[in-house]
């Protein structure tokens, strides 16, 4: 990007942020929740690392890493301040190469993987938070546990001495609908607080661009913000 291009995208992204703030607060503020309970994390992928760091200058300290390869590609051009989790799906073979790079993993959705990261920690001594990720939606194309068997997941990975289960995350279904939207991050959350009585958690990361909100009024702790924070994303070219 040419240094006018970066300066006019730089102005939108801290525009947006603004505007996402603001939303933030009136829905914490009609749930009767206080808005510092909620941590906005910027969603990277495919976003030039000079947004990024614009983002991060202005406050946005959590970012969220979708793809292994690009995140090795662009962490060591993030601000230092800046703490990065990954949130994609993660293949049980590379997650050696993540370990020592991110402070939680969020997509932890069978017991298989949670094993691949309780022995990736162990081999650098470090304990890694993660979340178990619920496909709360049902759908086929999602990944994730059902929520029928979550309890006996959070019950074996718990055991595991290298890995902290910390809480939950979900990617609902796209509901454009307020009360689609609500009754999804309703059963999510009542979910969240039964899995709770028996493992206490503390981070329930839910709601994206299009439904973030929703998610505030029904508990989330965590909102995952890409293309509302930085624009709709360019995805690269197939090469011929």
């Amino acid at each position: 990007m040419e240094a006018d291009a970066i300066a006019k995208a730089q102005q939108a992204v801290l525009t947006r942020l603004a505007e996402i703030r603001k939303r933030i607060a009136s829905a914490c503020e009609e749930a009767g929740r206080d808005p510092q309970e909620v941590t906005l994390m910027a969603v990277t992928k495919t976003v030039d690392p000079a947004l990024i760091n614009t983002a991060v200058d202005a406050g946005v300290t959590v970012l969220g890493e979708n793809r292994v390869q690009e995140y090795l590609s662009k962490r060591d051009a993030y601000r230092r301040n800046a703490e990065v989790q990954f949130i994609g799906h993660l293949q049980t073979n590379k997650v050696r190469q993540i370990i020592d790079g991110v402070s939680m993993i969020q997509s932890v959705d069978s017991l298989h993987l949670a094993e691949a990261i309780d022995r990736a920690a162990a081999a650098k001594g470090i304990v890694m938070p993660v979340l178990l990720e619920v496909n709360i939606g049902g759908e086929l194309s999602k990944s994730g546990v059902d929520p029928d068997g979550l309890l006996p997941l959070l019950k074996a990975a718990s055991a595991f001495p290298h890995i902290t289960v910390r809480g939950l995350m979900t990617i609902p279904p796209p509901e454009t609908d307020r009360n689609a939207q609500d009754a999804v991050f309703a059963r999510m959350k009542a979910l969240f607080d039964a899995a709770s009585a028996e493992f206490p958690m503390d981070t329930l990361s839910m709601g994206m661009s299009g439904d973030y909100e929703s998610a505030v009024r029904h508990g989330a702790t965590v909102v995952r913000i890409g293309s509302a924070l930085f624009g709709a994303r360019v995805y690269p070219q197939p090469q011929n």
